[in-house]
């Protein structure tokens, strides 16, 4: 399957607020999504990424090698979908802007 677009990378920052640390579901669902592609990505496919982790803050991208990486291009737009839906639900506490072009 041949993809339009591809995605590339992501960045997710800050906490949503929807509850206190520890018990907000918003926070978790996103944390959930975006931890399982970085997961399938670097660990079951094995590819090269730049992944940057620290509390309230995940930055990922592709080799641009594995731009064109069918697999992950599924877990990337998997994960796109899942964000969402999740923003849709909880759009009060979830913002998302999709950068295009960007490389």
């Amino acid at each position: 399957m041949k993809f339009k677009s591809h995605i590339v990378g992501f960045e997710v920052a800050g906490h949503t607020g929807y509850a206190d640390e520890g018990s907000d579901i918003v926070c978790s669902a996103v944390s959930t999504a975006t931890q399982m592609a970085v997961c399938g990505i670097n660990e079951v496919l094995k590819l090269n990424t730049e992944t940057k982790i620290k509390d309230g803050y995940l930055k990922f991208g592709l080799s641009k090698q594995d731009y064109n990486n069918e697999q992950a291009q599924f877990i990337l737009k998997t994960m796109f979908k899942t964000l969402q839906d999740i923003t849709r639900q909880y759009g009060d506490y979830v913002k998302m802007e999709v950068k295009r072009d960007v490389y």
